[in-house]
């Protein structure tokens, strides 16, 4: 009991009620919509699971992810599962994302996201010294680049862009050089162009398009962000009230409980209601860049790192998308979107984190520079 107890002083309880409070925004806005739809009661389920899951694993010692055969044995269970999914996985809106159980599905993308944030936190804390040349640039992103190719051809646009950014935010923090940052970004440049040519479907064309474009198509490929940029500016500073959105409760927006949750939210709540979700994202990377700087060694840093990286990923290209200012993709906005894989993965990397926060540092690494320059 007094072990429980200790573990529960540990914690770091103004993230964990940040994250309870974006969580209860996002179930707010699912209940204001008619009883016909089950995703209030269905994501309620979810996050109760799913915060069962993180307790218990909060109380595990994950240092054991240090260890290379733990680390490469992760890699190749991740790649057999997404190979997997594109024989036997379940298709939804022409997109296979789900291994199907019968009574729960799992997406198995985001869990590629999270082994990557492990992944790539054991090959950088091996190579921090020499980070500087360009081969282990190039190493890991071909690591990067089998999970990349295997989601893309799912084809599941927003996750393989997700994983991109979490490899290329990786390697800046880590210590990468303003000349290999350009090279990174030519590269990146080279294979969008080539994506382009050979790869993207005609549905992921006709987005970009209406992304540079808004509205030249506004009753095809431009109706979602036409709908959803009418429904936040309809919002204005208060918004209209819990349950009377008109853009969302008469369905003029599509999928407003996962790709469109946020302007759902905002037609309710209004620039107010905005303000107040941005400023308690702003606290759970403010207390995860925290933790994340008091790390027992690099590998727990940059795991920190990686997950604060596939958050602000998320939410910049959800928002992004929703505003009409980012091609719509079906990412997820964390803690508010329904979808069990989303929540129970966040709350996976949570429980990670709050178990490695045991073994931190009580000086912050700038705090023990500090130290040592004035010695």
């Amino acid at each position: 009991m007094k072990k429980v107890l200790k573990h529960l002083k540990d914690m770091d309880w103004v993230l964990l009620l940040a994250v309870a409070s974006v969580l209860s925004l996002g179930l707010i806005t699912m209940h204001s919509f008619s009883a016909e739809d089950p995703f209030f009661s269905r994501q309620l389920v979810l996050i109760f699971v799913s915060f069962v899951v993180f307790f218990l694993i909060s109380f595990i010692d994950f240092r054991f992810l240090r260890r290379t055969g733990v680390v490469v044995t992760l890699f190749l269970i991740m790649c057999a599962s997404l190979l997997f999914l594109l024989v036997l996985g379940t298709t939804a809106h022409g997109v296979q994302r789900w291994l199907d159980f019968g009574f729960f599905s799992l997406q198995v993308s985001e869990f590629a996201k999270l082994v990557l944030i492990i992944l790539l936190a054991k090959y950088f804390t091996k190579r921090h010294i020499d980070i500087y040349q360009f081969r282990h640039i190039f190493i890991s992103g071909a690591y990067v680049g089998v999970f990349f190719l295997l989601v893309f051809l799912q084809p599941d646009f927003g996750s393989a862009v997700i994983i991109a950014l979490i490899w290329l935010g990786m390697v800046m923090v880590s210590g990468i050089s303003f000349r290999h940052l350009g090279l990174v970004f030519l590269t990146g440049v080279v294979m969008f162009s080539g994506m382009w040519l050979f790869a993207f479907q005609d549905y992921q064309k006709e987005r970009v398009v209406s992304f540079i474009q808004p509205y030249a198509d506004i009753e095809g490929s431009g109706y979602h962000a036409r709908q959803s940029t009418i429904a936040i500016g309809s919002g204005q500073i208060f918004g209209k009230g819990i349950g009377y959105g008109t853009q969302s409760q008469l369905r003029f927006l599509p999928e407003y409980q996962t790709d469109f949750i946020f302007a759902a939210f905002a037609e309710e709540w209004g620039f107010v209601g905005v303000v107040i979700l941005f400023t308690l994202y702003g606290l759970i990377v403010w207390r995860l860049l925290t933790n994340a700087r008091r790390g027992e060694t690099n590998f727990e840093a940059l795991f920190g790192m990686g997950v604060v990286i596939l958050f602000i990923s998320h939410i910049i290209i959800h928002v992004g998308a929703n505003v009409a200012i980012l091609p719509v993709t079906g990412t997820t906005l964390p803690f508010m979107s329904f979808g069990g894989s989303h929540v129970f993965v966040s709350f996976l990397a949570l429980g990670i984190f709050m178990s490695m926060r045991r073994n931190r540092r009580v000086v912050s690494r700038e705090g023990m520079a500090k130290e040592v320059t004035i010695v």
